[in-house]
């Protein structure tokens, strides 16, 4: 099965500086985008090596890493 990575600061173009900033400043932030980052190259090799990719721990992770993206938009919006 072919998968799109999914890259915050690309999926967010409008935020990239603000990430930039974040990501070089802010340890809380850059922790989570780490987190982020690691989950999403876990879930794509699963989604890329596994045949049983619609696994309930798979489901688990994606649904992880979308409560990690909803916590880095939030501090990323914030003023």
């Amino acid at each position: 099965m072919q998968t799109e990575h999914q890259d915050f600061a690309t999926e967010f173009p409008e935020l990239a500086q603000r990430i930039a900033e974040l990501a070089g400043g802010n340890a809380h932030f850059q922790r989570r985008l780490e987190e982020f980052q690691e989950l999403t190259a876990r879930i794509e090799h699963i989604e890329r090596n596994d045949a049983l990719s619609d696994s309930p721990d798979l489901l688990a992770m994606k649904q992880q890493r979308l409560a990690l993206k909803d916590e880095l938009y939030q501090m990323a919006t914030r003023g």
